[in-house]
């Protein structure tokens, strides 16, 4: 349930689809549209779940197995909502948060194998009822996505956990990402990244006015 209006949007999508960049012009035309923005990101948002970002990020977790990182993920998860994102939305804020749950079903799950039941566990402990209200899913090939998540990568700077995989694990991602599009399209809306950064700003909005009344 939510109360004074508030709000949950989520974005998601596989490794250089943009999420973190529209995440932050979509929290910047909501705030001039007049509502209270929260941006966070995921693994992150609060200070434990900051801690258990750097672990993951790291590698240091994923020779344990993806059942370790979907575990620590959730963990995260539940400390975010706990600590920050769950009295945001039940203030009335309007809450844009760079990867959620849908993340851990794409990577962990498609990608990584870890079978739905275990997700579903671990959702139902964490999540629960407390589900976006708005899932925007960037997609853009894996290829292009990686040769821009390469690009931006500063000089010196180490490749994290997820961008280490090969090509054909990040298909098995955006497939993911797609499937749970097409299993919830009350909530999700699939938005081509492929395009130029201010069309996608563009398409994101028009979603959200549209979906939300922005």
């Amino acid at each position: 349930m939510r109360f004074d209006n508030g709000r949950l949007i989520t974005l998601e999508g596989g490794e250089g689809s943009g999420k973190s960049t529209q995440a932050e012009i979509l929290a910047m035309r909501l705030a001039r549209a007049g509502r209270r923005v929260v941006a966070t990101r995921e693994p992150g948002g609060s200070p434990g779940a900051e801690a258990i970002r750097e672990a993951i990020l790291s590698g240091k977790v994923s020779k344990y197995g993806p059942f370790a990182e979907a575990l620590l993920f959730a963990v995260a998860r539940k400390d975010h909502i706990d600590c920050q994102i769950g009295a945001a939305v039940t203030d009335g804020k309007w809450v844009v948060c760079d990867r959620f749950v849908d993340s851990t079903r794409a990577y962990q799950g498609a990608m990584e194998g870890l079978p739905r039941s275990i997700l579903e566990s671990l959702e139902r402990l964490t999540v629960g009822d407390f589900m976006p209200d708005l899932t925007l899913i960037l997609d853009i090939d894996p290829e292009a996505g990686m040769a821009r998540a390469n690009a931006r990568r500063e000089e010196g700077e180490e490749v994290d956990r997820f961008e280490q995989e090969e090509l054909l694990l990040h298909d098995r991602v955006r497939q993911g990402f797609l499937d749970i599009a097409e299993e919830e399209p009350e909530r999700c809306v699939v938005i081509d990244a492929n395009q130029p950064e201010e069309i996608v700003a563009e398409d994101i909005w028009e979603a959200v006015t549209e979906r939300l009344g922005a």
